[in-house]
């Protein structure tokens, strides 16, 4: 399984797009500062997830998502309630 996530930074309330074949150790690995974007906002959160069976298909929504702003604007308003909770 695949996944495309949303991380939300627990410092500022940064987002962050990414895909991997594993969340845990995708999610530790962010946290832990090992990636380079995402290390000045640490700690995070996931506050969304889609599973794919495809890679290529869960890369491509990544791609969507931070390339084309309004498939993720439409994204953002869908799941409002989860950006806002802490």
């Amino acid at each position: 399984m695949y996944y495309m996530y949303i991380l939300k930074s627990k410092v500022n309330g940064e987002l962050y797009i990414g895909s991997t074949g594993n969340i845990k150790k995708r999610l530790e690995e962010h946290n832990l500062g090992k990636e380079k974007a995402t290390k000045s906002y640490k700690p995070w959160k996931i506050v969304y997830l889609e599973g794919y069976f495809s890679e290529n298909d869960a890369r491509t929504r990544e791609h969507n998502l931070k390339h084309f702003g309004k498939v993720y604007s439409q994204l953002k308003r869908r799941i409002k309630n989860s950006l806002q909770e802490s």
